[in-house]
Order: C-alpha cells, then structure tokens, then sequence
C-alpha cells in the first residue's frame, strides 16, 4: 500500500490545523502499512523515509504559502494607506474621461519616428466619433467636444486613440491620458484599484502622474 498518493490528495480546509490532522492521518496510515507488511517481502526502510520526507516536503510548501499570503496582505494594506493620500487629486492614466460638457485635457504621447498622427475618439460603446489631426510635440491637447459643426457630444464616457503615422501607413496606436480625480482605493484581486470620479477603476500601476 502506497501512502504517498493519499497525503498528496487536495484538502478543502489549508493551514496549521489541517496540515496537523493531516500528519496524524499520515502517521496512522505509516503505521497500518508498516504492521500489515508481507513479512516474506517487507517494504525497504528506504521507501518509508521517502514517503515521511514526501509529506514533510508538501508541508513546508503549504506552510511557506501561509506565511506569503500573510505577507502579501500586509503588503497590500500598507499601499492602501500610502495611496490613500490620492484620495480627492487627480490623477492622469490611459483611461476613458467623463465628458459633461467642459473640455477634456489629453496627453497623447506621440511616437517620435511618426511625421503625422491622429487622435481618434470613441464614446462609451467603442464607436468612433470623431477623427482629429494631433500635432508632433507631446504636450497635451484640449478636446472641446463638439462635432465639426460645433454642436456639443452626449455626456458620457469618451477614449482617446493615438494614431502614429508615417506618410499613409500606420506606425503604432496608443490610448492616450486623462485625467481624473480619485474618489477611493481599494484592494481587488490582490492588486491596489483606484475608484475615479467618472467610475472608471484602474490600477495604481497605471498612473503616470498626480495632481492636487
């Protein structure tokens, strides 16, 4: 009787507790196999020892877990509380804006091998809306708003795509940043999530800058 294949076997309940009862379970077992041996043919000592060293490997690698799930939530409440301060400041990050009327602040970042580039706006269900020629530098750039008959866009969210261009062929898109003000953080996933004002949730990795 191999008892290796029973103790590797997935446990609903992890930690101390259980890998306890799993190592009397173990040693119960050991014990059965070890009186209940075909004394003509006895199981080497050897294997015994791989079977006990088997298990004493499993245990340490569900203890090691343990403690770096513990560490990683430590980890993670203590960004929250260094993040925290965001709270109430802008932020800018490739995202959509909340467009309601007041133009949008964009840095669309321009590829440097491109002669010529486009800023390409979609509203909330991804449909291209308008079509603009961008400028060589990379500063940012006010988006009114309005449609070339200057008739304002619905309120709503709006993303920014950066066209790089040489000559007619298209180098590279980006999405291009925005601003918006930070309502909240939070941990989701194990990852730290900004709640913006527009509803729009990013991660803090994103972020490229912050502004009171």
């Amino acid at each position: 009787m191999d008892i290796t294949s029973a103790t590797a076997t997935p446990r609903a309940a992890t930690g101390p507790s259980a890998i306890s009862s799993d190592f009397d379970t173990f040693l119960r077992l050991l014990t059965v196999q070890m009186r209940n041996q075909d004394p003509l043919n006895p199981v080497d000592s050897a294997d015994f020892a791989v079977q006990l060293a088997t298990f004493s490997s499993v245990e340490q690698q569900v203890q090691t877990n343990e403690l770096l799930k513990s560490l990683g939530t430590q980890i993670l409440l203590s960004g929250m509380a260094e993040f925290a301060a965001w709270v109430g400041r802008g932020v800018r990050a490739p995202m959509a804006a909340d467009f309601g009327g007041t133009p949008v602040t964009v840095v669309p970042g321009i590829d440097p091998s491109a002669d010529n580039a486009e800023l390409v706006v979609r509203n909330a269900a991804g449909v291209e809306v308008q079509r603009l020629p961008l400028a060589l530098d990379t500063g940012p750039v006010e988006w009114a708003g309005v449609d070339s008959a200057g008739a304002p866009f619905s309120a709503g969210l709006y993303s920014f795509e950066v066209v790089n261009k040489n000559g007619p062929d298209v180098l590279s898109t980006s999405q291009a940043e925005v601003y918006a003000t930070v309502d909240e953080v939070q941990a989701k996933d194990g990852v730290l999530t900004l709640i913006l004002d527009s509803g729009v949730e990013i991660p803090v990795a994103l972020v490229s800058a912050v502004r009171t």
